[in-house]
C-alpha cells in the first residue's frame, strides 16, 4: 500500500512516481508480449493499440496486478473497476507531441473519479519524451481549444505557463506513476533513437457512470478487485490467451 506521504503528495500534487512494481524479469515477459501485440497491429498507428484489456489475456494480467492494484485502492478504496487501457507506443524519431491536457475532457463519465496507471514498458526519460506533469494542476476543469497541427490529440488546453514549470515523469522499466485524471500532462516528440512505450490503466470506484451512452458503447470494463455492488459495470472475464480477438479499439481515451 502507499505511504501516507505518498497519498499526500497524490493530493497535493496530482501524481505519484516513480512507484516500484514489475522486476527485470517480469517487465522483459510484459515487453515480450507487447512487441507481439504491436507487431500483430503494426499496420496501425503507434497510438491506436486502445481499450484491449478484455480481450488480451497479458493485459487483462496488467490491469489485475496486485502491486499496482494496492496502489490505487490506497487513493480509492477497495472496490475497483478498470475500464480502459490504452498502450503508447511512441517509436523513435515520431515528430508528433502529445499537447497539454486532461484525460477527463476525453471522456463522459462523472462523477470524476478515474486515476490512470502509467506502466513503463520501457525506460523513460527526457531524451525519449517521457511523460511530463505539471504539478498541482488537478484541482479543476480547465479551458481548452482545437488544434489542427497535425498532433496526437486535437484538443490542448491554453495559458499552461500560468500553472507552472512541468516535471519529467522518469520511470525505469517495470516502474510506473498514478496521475489524476485532471493534471495536466503532455509529452514532446520523440527525437531519439530509442523506443518509449507505456502501458496506461485507467480505474474508477463502481459508482462512476456513463453519461453519453453512444461514447460508452462498447466499454469492455473489469471489476478488478472488490465488488461492484450495484452491478453497473459488466464485468470481462479474463480471457484464454493473447490472439486478439476484433482488430478495432473502442474509443480514444487520451494521449500520453
Amino acid at each position: 500500500m502507499l505511504s501516507l506521504a505518498q497519498k499526500q503528495q497524490y493530493r497535493k500534487d496530482g501524481y505519484i512516481s516513480p512507484i516500484d512494481g514489475l522486476n527485470a524479469d517480469e517487465i522483459r515477459c510484459v515487453r515480450q508480449s507487447v512487441d507481439r501485440l504491436v507487431s500483430e497491429l503494426g499496420t496501425r498507428d503507434a497510438y491506436a493499440i486502445n481499450c484491449y484489456q478484455a480481450r488480451v489475456a497479458t493485459l487483462w494480467d496488467l490491469c489485475a496486478t496486485p502491486i499496482i492494484l494496492d496502489a490505487v485502492e490506497s487513493l480509492i478504496g477497495p472496490n475497483i473497476v478498470c475500464w480502459a487501457s490504452h498502450l503508447f507506443n511512441k517509436q523513435p524519431g515520431d515528430a508528433r507531441a502529445v499537447p497539454w491536457h486532461q484525460d477527463a475532457v476525453f471522456w463522459s463519465l462523472a462523477p470524476a473519479n478515474t486515476l490512470t496507471v502509467w506502466l513503463a514498458i520501457d525506460d523513460a526519460d527526457a531524451e525519449n519524451s517521457a511523460l511530463e506533469f505539471i504539478p498541482g494542476s488537478h484541482t479543476a476543469s480547465l479551458p481548452w481549444e482545437e488544434n489542427d497541427r497535425g498532433d496526437v490529440l486535437n484538443k490542448q488546453v491554453i495559458n499552461v505557463e500560468q500553472f507552472g514549470a512541468s516535471v519529467v515523469n522518469t520511470l525505469s522499466a517495470g516502474q510506473f506513476s498514478i496521475h489524476h485524471d485532471l493534471l495536466l500532462h503532455g509529452s514532446q516528440p520523440n527525437r531519439s533513437k530509442r523506443r518509449r512505450c507505456g502501458l496506461t490503466l485507467r480505474y474508477c470506484t463502481p459508482d462512476v457512470r456513463v453519461t453519453d451512452p453512444q461514447w460508452g458503447q462498447g466499454i469492455e470494463a473489469i471489476v478488478v478487485r472488490g465488488e461492484d455492488p450495484a452491478g453497473y459495470w459488466k464485468h470481462h472475464a479474463r480471457p484464454l490467451g493473447d490472439t486478439i480477438v476484433g482488430v478495432d479499439s473502442p474509443r480514444s481515451v487520451g494521449g500520453n
